[in-house]
């Protein structure tokens, strides 16, 4: 298959979300991921019965057989699951549904996720994702790996702290105009952000994602079928997801440069990485990019995504693109996690970010890009594996 193979081939018609605050859930995992299915069936217009392929990022306890049998599906074709670790391939489950789609091993397929601290616990300590020479010092959360990471990025790749602060007051800036956001209604300033306790150097409370209870659901299908549903679909344009060989916390003291990058660069042979196969298969580049919602479980792995994307400048420069003003829609360079991202929103393994992604190229977020065609979703910076994914609006094909 071509670099651009997948351009085109499938669209999002139907999306959904659940989400409350950590322990609040009122239903299992299971009931919920059921119940944002049949809501994006709704939205998309579509018979429950007639998905026939399922992707999970990560939750393999609720896989595709359990719930197509749930669901009374007429027949299933496609079930399988994207790795977890820190979000890192949550964009890449729906390259893997487009994927089912394009080579006609499926036709209706539904992306999803669910989380609820009863069933899966607190993500904050995560020892089965690290190593003993990790742990064996006391190194054992994503708070700590990543804060590593972004103070190499911020002292020896020159990055100003200010681009991390924008970002997160940018996100909360845009949960004020998000009745559904955990932080709506909270409105934070540089005063209360920089003033807030440390939680691993340099990340302070705010830098850091929220956790949340909730499900997660997007249907895809062909692009000639997503045209006879509704007149607004998010159509898939690129897709990639990997990393440079050795990115894994086994080896990471060995990266040199790429330690402090979020994971999208290229590989250690020179091919090309996961950002430069994005673009490569949707034709676009970083100035074609209209909104982004990129995976923040904390602020610097965001803040470095965008540099590895080419959609912020490396170094000082990065201080004078990432402001309030540039990171805010509607009228900003690049508006950034317009519903308020993991930081101020909610936080579903991330997979609710693409739900704000298909929002800007409908038009219906609450905080809207005018006449947006393209819309990004990056997943997970700074995981030992990342993906992208690029939607765009009809008149980007």
């Amino acid at each position: 298959m071509s670099d651009n193979a997948l351009r085109g081939a499938a669209a999002v018609v139907g999306i959904a979300e659940q989400h409350y605050k950590r322990g609040e859930a009122p239903h299992s995992e299971k009931r919920m991921t059921l119940e944002v299915i049949l809501e994006a069936c709704a939205d998309a217009g579509i018979n429950p019965r007639e998905i026939d392929g399922f992707v999970s990022y990560a939750g393999g306890a609720n896989d595709g057989a359990i719930i197509g049998g749930a669901l009374l599906i007429d027949e299933l074709r496609w079930s399988n699951m994207m790795w977890g670790g820190g979000g890192g391939s949550v964009a890449a489950a729906i390259t893997n549904a487009a994927t089912a789609i394009a080579t006609g091993q499926a036709e209706c397929v539904v992306v999803y996720r669910a989380m609820t601290q009863a069933d899966t616990g607190r993500l904050g300590y995560a020892k089965y994702h690290y190593g003993s020479h990790f742990l064996a010092h006391g190194i054992g959360s994503p708070a700590q790996i990543c804060a590593m990471r972004t103070q190499r990025m911020l002292e020896h790749g020159g990055v100003p702290r200010s681009a991390m602060r924008s970002l997160v007051l940018a996100s909360y800036q845009h949960a004020q105009n998000n009745p559904t956001a955990q932080g709506y209604g909270r409105p934070l300033d540089e005063d209360s952000y920089e003033n807030s306790r440390l939680i691993a150097e340099p990340f302070h409370l705010f830098d850091c994602s929220r956790e949340s209870d909730g499900a997660v659901a997007l249907v895809l299908v062909s692009a000639e079928r997503a045209k006879t549903l509704r007149p607004d679909p998010a159509y898939l344009l690129s897709g990639a997801q990997g990393a440079p060989g050795g990115y894994s916390e086994l080896i990471d003291n060995d990266l040199g440069e790429q330690y402090m990058s979020a994971g999208f660069g290229p590989a250690n042979n020179g091919k090309p990485g996961v950002a430069e196969r994005l673009w490569a298969g949707a034709g676009l580049g970083p100035d074609d990019v209209d909104v982004v919602q990129v995976y923040e479980n904390f602020s610097g792995p965001a803040v470095a995504a965008l540099i590895d994307h080419g959609l912020c400048p490396p170094g000082e420069a990065a201080g004078t693109f990432m402001t309030v003003d540039n990171l805010t829609a509607p009228n900003g360079k690049l508006p950034v996690n317009t519903s308020g991202g993991n930081l101020a929103d909610s936080f579903i393994n991330g997979l609710n970010l693409a739900v704000e992604a298909v929002r800007q190229i409908r038009g219906t977020s609450t905080n809207p890009v005018a006449g947006a065609k393209t819309s990004l979703f990056i997943g997970g910076p700074m995981a030992p594996l990342v993906s992208s994914v690029l939607l765009g609006h009809e008149d980007t094909l």
